[in-house]
């Protein structure tokens, strides 16, 4: 059986498994524009979208009845688990009093205290998502420091920002092709180097107009790529050598422990942004900065002595901050990431790891499993990348990575539907693991028997 023939095996299973969702399929695409109310809920490798019902914990269960362990959780939102009842009760109990005010709760203060206790850095301010938390700070880096040009790592992802949409081709940084319906020419203020290189990396600060650098601790998102030992202690002298500030994207390394990568290894970036997780799955973000920063942010005029207090600086949402958010972090902070879930999610995480490196090893499959705190990936390569340009030719296999998508989801594992990326929630199971990891498995043997052929 080529791959080929089992994608066409797998599309009917799933189309036999969910009439419901298929029916579906033709009302959602009267109205909404891709067939969903966004287009990214179409990425999955099913041939119809999966119609969800409801989630508990760690389980999700489609319109049809179909229960799967959900290591996707969202795509990191639902990282502590589906319907956490904490979350509901905050904002439920806010909602009675109002959603949102222009104005700050009391909350407010509390979720401050604990945001600066948890992460390290003394100020803070929130936003709707981490793509406009990355667009603060990228914004106040400029100002603050007077330079035009950031620094981005090839292949990385930092929400819809647009000046992230770079990447490295033929050894220069070039427009990424995904940034659509933009005219300006991004490359005049934004330069992409390779993630580990840190000789790239200080002949870009040489040049003197680098206002930041905006990294992910580790690279999350054209699959999962770690530091090099001594990565971040170079990052972090080059930066301040060049008088550029530092930004750390958390939205998905939050999973790494209570502080994030951030805190579990001991960095010191100017600037933090974290999303997704960090108000239980309700839309909400924030970013902070250090003291240093915060005064330069605080003093700076613009040459408008009402500076950034006036709602033109062009920074921020009206809904930014409102009251309902603010309680889901609290609730988040105080309830769901505590060091307790962390602790569960991280041996889940090992054991998920060893299984499967076990599958690959007695398979002998030229794979790979990279590992960051909770989130774990298979990489379709021996060896793990150490850069973008070395992960692509993984992630090109695109009939493989179709394959194992659809194969897990008709055996009820939902994973994160752009790579082959798992992320282990609080709620996750010794069970489910071992559902995945078998899952995993027998697609390993009958993609070798295919091979074999």
């Amino acid at each position: 059986m080529t791959l080929a023939n089992l994608i066409a095996r797998e599309t009917q299973t799933f189309l036999d498994a969910h009439p419901g969702s298929a029916a579906r399929a033709g009302a959602l695409k009267a109205h909404w524009l891709f067939g969903a109310p966004f287009h990214w809920m179409n990425d999955w490798a099913a041939p119809a979208a999966i119609v969800a019902g409801d989630g508990d914990g760690a389980v999700l269960t489609d319109i049809d009845g179909n229960a799967y362990d959900d290591f996707c959780l969202g795509d990191t939102p639902g990282m502590f688990g589906h319907a956490r009842p904490e979350i509901a009760r905050a904002v439920a109990a806010q909602a009675q009093r109002g959603t949102t005010f222009m104005l700050p709760t009391e909350e407010a203060a509390g979720v401050g205290a604990l945001l600066a206790e948890r992460f390290g850095l003394p100020l803070w301010q929130t936003a709707l998502s981490a793509s406009d938390a990355n667009r603060a700070a990228i914004r106040w880096a400029r100002a603050v420091t007077g330079k035009p040009v950031i620094v981005v790592f090839d292949g990385c992802y930092h929400g819809m920002v647009e000046d992230c949409f770079v990447e490295i081709r033929h050894g220069r940084t070039r427009p990424d092709p995904g940034l659509i319906g933009q005219v300006f020419d991004m490359t005049r203020t934004t330069r992409a180097v390779p993630f580990n290189d840190l000789g790239a990396l200080e002949a870009v600060l040489a040049q003197g107009d680098v206002a930041a650098v905006l990294a992910e601790p580790a690279m999350t998102n054209c699959g999962m790529i770690l530091p090099e030992e001594n990565f971040h202690k170079r990052l972090r002298a080059l930066t301040g050598k060049a008088g550029a500030l530092l930004i750390l994207d958390e939205t998905h390394t939050l999973s790494t422990g209570p502080g994030g990568a951030t805190g579990a290894w001991r960095l010191a970036p100017d600037a933090l942004v974290i999303g997704k997780a960090i108000a239980g799955g309700f839309p909400a973000a924030v970013w902070g900065v250090s003291a240093e920063l915060g005064g330069k942010i605080q003093s700076w005029t613009g040459g408008d002595a009402g500076g950034p207090r006036t709602g033109r600086s062009g920074i921020g949402t009206t809904l930014a901050g409102n009251a309902m958010g603010i309680a889901a972090i609290g609730a988040t902070l105080r309830e769901l990431a505590t060091p307790e879930a962390y602790a569960a999610m991280l041996a889940g995480a090992d054991m998920l790891v060893a299984e499967l490196r076990s599958v690959i090893a007695r398979r002998g499959l030229p794979w790979c499993v990279v590992h960051v705190g909770a989130r774990a990936e298979i990489v379709f390569a021996p060896e793990p990348p150490r850069n973008a340009a070395e992960m692509r030719p993984a992630l090109a296999q695109a009939e493989l990575n179709q394959a194992l998508h659809l194969y897990l989801i008709n055996r009820g594992v939902l994973i994160a539907p752009f790579h082959m990326m798992m992320l282990v929630s609080p709620a996750t199971t010794a069970q489910q693991i071992d559902r995945l990891v078998a899952a995993v498995d027998s697609f390993a043997a009958e993609y070798l028997q295919e091979s074999a052929a």
